[in-house]
């Protein structure tokens, strides 16, 4: 098997995340022999001193079933259904949607180029083998043929390998763009520098990636470098890139605040927080529960006599709202449902802000020096 062992800090067994296509790719890249007519299969997840090893076994090739294919068919006519709609005039008008459509072309092009390229190849393997056996008196000829045949098989035993992985379930979030924390940790002064030096060495790999960034909010630290500093990354995948790097950073080194040429030893935290959604609330109708009643108080014999007031009731949450402010029915209604939607956004906002800091506070912990991911001698 090939051990990959992933830089994010790793807790207990529960707190890890599945394995998914950036697992194995990742995998394949640190051993490029091992693509060459297999592919690595039944993960196992073992615990070895806090860190997740990834063991996998070798098998040969891609069973290309016809059920495999249908799928690959399907992917490929997403792909040119997903290249038409980019030339939809509506489309190109509304920027927010020609962006989650250029998110979604570039994830499907991957998966149909190679798709493509497979079948291209199966086609190339059967014209060279009709050459090699209408060249049945020319031995030369039949022998440049066979090589022929034997290159084309490792290419397809490749590009198996490659469609594979391609098809491994894929982490929901690899697509969105990301907001990088970077705090100072251990340390004291040299802390902030070196969360400095990290912003840098971060930004520079981001313009090797062709992403944007811009410093939305920091605070700089008394002798350099910062105390904190949250950068926005805009691009393509960027978080199935940079998911990896979260967790406390130490430098060995001997800092410039240091007059007598010792080795301090400092830390710095990376939190990667992928980009949230615009909160969004959908109501549905079975779950509410709606009565008239006739409203009370002063408003004469209308409010008295007619059942304008509504008394909705939210099922699921056990919301309740009673809207008796306008003169009419309807009105009410529409009031109260706005009421409503009003709540469940706060709610769904708690939500999601709970489990943004969640996320973020088991990615830094307490920024100790013994919970480093990776360790520096700049």
């Amino acid at each position: 098997g090939v051990g990959y062992q992933p830089q994010a800090r790793m807790g207990a067994a529960s707190a890890l995340p599945p394995l998914t296509r950036g697992d194995l790719g990742r995998t394949l890249a640190l051993n490029p022999a091992s693509q060459r007519s297999r592919i690595l299969v039944a993960p196992v997840l073992r615990l070895q001193s806090g860190k997740r090893t990834l063991r996998c076994k070798a098998v040969e090739g891609l069973n290309m079933d016809g059920q495999v294919l249908n799928r690959l068919d399907s992917m490929e006519r997403t792909y040119d259904e997903l290249t038409e709609r980019m030339a939809d005039p509506d489309i190109l008008g509304d920027s927010d949607k020609l962006r989650q459509l250029t998110k979604e072309h570039a994830a499907a092009r991957e998966v149909a180029e190679a798709y493509r390229s497979w079948k291209d190849l199966q086609t190339e393997l059967v014209e060279a083998k009709e050459m090699w056996t209408e060249s049945g008196s020319d031995p030369d000829m039949q022998a440049f043929l066979k090589e022929e045949q034997d290159r084309i098989s490792r290419e397809i035993s490749d590009m198996e390998v490659q469609l594979k992985v391609l098809l491994l379930p894929r982490d929901p979030n690899d697509d969105r763009d990301i907001m990088l924390e970077i705090r100072a940790g251990t340390g004291g002064d040299e802390s902030g520098i070196w969360a400095g030096d990290l912003l840098g060495v971060y930004q520079k790999y981001c313009g090797t990636q062709g992403w944007t960034t811009k410093v939305v909010e920091s605070s700089e630290a008394e002798h350099g470098g910062y105390k904190s500093v949250i950068l926005e990354v805009i691009g393509d995948r960027v978080y199935s890139k940079m998911k990896t790097e979260a967790g406390v950073h130490r430098v060995q080194r001997v800092p410039a605040t240091e007059s007598q040429g010792r080795i301090h030893t400092s830390t710095a935290t990376v939190a990667i927080m992928p980009q949230v959604d615009d909160v969004t609330v959908d109501i549905d109708m079975k779950d509410i529960k709606l009565q008239t009643a006739r409203a009370s108080g002063a408003g004469g014999q209308n409010v008295n006599k007619v059942e304008t007031a509504i008394d909705l009731i939210h099922i699921p949450t056990g919301i309740r709202i009673f809207c008796q402010q306008e003169r009419s029915q309807l009105k009410n209604k529409d009031l109260a449902f706005k009421i409503l939607r009003n709540k469940l956004y706060e709610i769904e906002l708690e939500k999601q802000l709970q489990e943004v800091g969640s996320n973020r506070n088991a990615q830094i912990g307490s920024a100790a020096r013994s919970e480093k991911i990776r360790t520096y001698n700049w």
